[in-house]
């Protein structure tokens, strides 16, 4: 949070000293030279003599001010922060906003929503970057022009989401503002990151993240901490994050009439405060240590917090592989009973029907609860009900790792699981928005998204000047070696040829995403194709963090004609779902079913997987689904 600037002390400056210039009247005065009469005289060095004392108090007045500074600040600060906080459970709403439109040039600024007003969140590291400030930054826009371009025109290519601002405005059930009777505090969600790389912590992010939102809770951020494979640390670039290093989560929040966004560093001084209370006992919980600042700890100091977090909340262990994390329609038991009646439902009407029966036959996406419930089931024939109980407690949390449960059994907690293959809504509507809500606000930040467009723009201009102006068109795809523990996808150079050449053309500009880092490995791929990878158009990164490397990578990918990835990688799945917002948004070929130019190199059986709809399955991780993407304006469409 912005702390206020402290007052200043406002002062005449007086000239003194050797190269001050003589004063005439007051010289002669006193030296007794020249004429006028000995009044004038006498009245001008009794002048003189209040001037001295006037500035010798002035002097003393300033030192005083000053010193007090410090005070003054701390009073203003412990205000400040107590207003913030009421702000957040009575947020002061502007009713301007626009029509739907896609983004435009800066001219077309887009007014989202009504304004909560909060603070930001804060990121204690004192990172200046300019596109998280809050009281300009809205994620509809792009603009590059603080990040060495590209153009707005080349910018718009890496567009995928929507300014809804219809959307902007809901407001879960189960959030505090539809029952502030029952609930009349604010209710908070904190988690765990996951511990594996990259995507497995951003695909768990964004199932929490849902899950706040679709419970009402205000969603507390973990500490900034390393993160794996994340930790390059060359010119004092940052290697500790949170995920407001990534995704625009200020504005997140701030757009939203039905979330809030904090750091844990803010949660926390709520708690010294006494704002954050035992549901039990109605004491107030106080930090370990009464530490409020966790930013960049070790992992065995973080683990304090982790245990006291753990200890005081009310811990949510669902598992992902045995249930489907339910929310009715509405607050009302009916629609509570309903939804907990509908397994057993479907088991009485001839049981859960296996996934293939989907395979190229989607539902529709406004079919009615049990429909929706036995294309998305899984295996799964269990719900796990967001219940009465569960609403009424004041902080819950997502643990990760081993979770001892009452009797002393242990559990393993992981959310490795897509959020909208967890996540079931009775209301159709809902889930839609909750889709689109992804698409439209969870996306990478500016930053990245522009870094991004220029490499873009650098491979266009290669394959412009190849086909001399005929062509502007590349291929792209992820080979992924490295650490990977599914050692059945690790093909040699020369099977990924022949997986490439079904689809790809010889000597067609090929980017190519990877970890691998011997790049005599890709000599048989260069031998047909004209090959370029990250490090080729690194000019086009100056000054760009190299841990953020990786999503660059995924953002090119995307954009390319027809792309191979690689089964199982969560790094591949995310690149395919960037290409369904893609899809969706321009209308591809075969868009209704969710198809996408994408294909897989490993495994051999699953090559043309993304030619077909296929229903969510597991292992979830394995892959992204359509019905994430597929047709998730329809809920908006029917409203024009």
């Amino acid at each position: 949070m912005a702390q206020p600037n402290p007052p200043h002390s406002h002062r005449r400056t007086t000239t003194t000293g050797s190269n001050a210039p003589p004063n005439n009247d007051v010289a002669n005065a006193i030296g007794g030279g020249g004429g006028g009469s000995f009044l004038t005289k006498y009245f001008l060095v009794i002048l003189f003599g209040f001037a001295c004392l006037s500035l010798a108090l002035n002097s003393r007045f300033t030192k005083v001010v000053v010193e007090d500074v410090s005070i003054i600040e701390t009073v203003l600060k412990d205000s400040v922060q107590q207003l913030s906080f009421l702000n957040r459970q009575h947020p002061v709403l502007d009713d301007d906003h626009t029509r739907k439109e896609k983004n435009g040039n800066d001219s077309d600024d887009v007014s989202l929503k009504k304004q909560k007003q909060r603070p930001q969140v804060q990121d204690t590291s004192k990172d200046q970057r300019s596109n998280n400030d809050i009281n300009t930054h809205k994620i509809a826009n792009l603009n590059c022009n603080a990040y060495r371009g590209p153009s707005q025109e080349a910018a718009q290519e890496m567009v995928y989401w929507e300014d809804i601002p219809q959307d902007a405005e809901y407001v879960s059930p189960f959030h505090r503002k539809n029952r502030a009777k029952s609930m009349p505090v604010t209710q908070f969600l904190t988690f765990e990151p996951d511990h594996g790389g990259w995507n497995n912590i951003r695909m768990a992010m964004e199932t929490v993240l849902a899950m706040a939102v679709a419970m009402g809770r205000t969603l507390v951020l973990p500490p900034h901490q390393s993160m794996y494979l994340l930790t390059k640390q060359e010119k004092g670039q940052r290697s500790h994050f949170s995920f407001d290093h990534f995704f625009h989560m200020e504005s997140i929040s701030q757009e939203h009439a039905g979330l809030d966004i904090i750091s844990m560093t803010e949660f926390l001084e709520l708690c010294m405060k006494g704002l954050v209370v035992d549901d039990k006992t109605g004491e107030p919980l106080y930090p370990p240590g009464n530490r409020t600042n966790w930013d960049g700890t070790s992992g065995s100091e973080r683990s304090m917090l982790n245990d006291w977090i753990r200890s005081k909340s009310q811990m949510l262990t669902w598992d992902c592989e045995e249930c489907v994390a339910a929310f009715p329609a509405t607050t009302s038991e009916e629609d509570r009973k309903a939804l907990e009646a509908l397994p057993e439902q479907i088991k009485a009407s001839g049981g859960f029907p296996p996934w293939q029966d989907y395979v190229g036959k989607p539902n529709p996406v406004d079919a009615s609860p049990f429909e929706r419930l036995k294309e998305m089931n899984a295996e799964r024939e269990e719900v796990c009900i967001y219940t009465p109980e569960l609403q009424q407690a004041s902080w819950v949390h997502f643990p990760v790792g081993n979770v001892e449960q009452e009797g002393g059994e242990v559990e393993e907690s992981r959310l490795l699981v897509h959020f909208y293959a967890f996540l079931f809504f009775q209301d159709w509507r809902h889930d839609l928005w909750m889709k689109r809500f992804v698409r439209d606000h969870v996306r990478y930040i500016d930053e990245l998204q522009c870094a991004a467009a220029r490499v873009v723009v650098a491979l266009r201009n290669r394959v412009l000047k190849r086909s001399g102006g005929k062509s502007n068109e590349f291929d792209t795809i992820h080979i992924r070696r490295g650490d990977f523990q599914y050692t059945v996808t690790r093909f040699e150079a020369p099977k990924i040829v022949e997986m490439l050449s079904k689809k790809i053309v010889d000597n067609s500009t090929l980017y190519i995403a990877t970890d691998e880092r011997n790049k005599t490995f890709f000599d048989p791929i260069k031998a047909r194709y004209d090959v370029v990878f990250l490090d080729d158009v690194v000019s086009e990164l100056e000054g760009v963090n190299t841990n953020y490397y990786g999503m660059i990578d995924q953002l090119v990918a995307s954009r390319g004609r027809i792309f191979y990835g690689c089964w199982f990688s969560t790094f591949t799945g995310y690149i395919n779902r960037l290409r369904g917002y893609h899809a969706d948004d321009h209308k591809l070929p075969g868009y209704k079913d969710g198809i996408i130019p994408s294909y897989y190199y490993a495994l051999e059986d699953r090559f043309d997987h993304m030619q077909k709809f296929y229903p969510v399955k597991k292992s979830f991780y394995a892959r992204e689904f359509p019905t994430s993407w597929r047709l998730i304006d329809t809920s908006i469409e029917r409203q024009k």
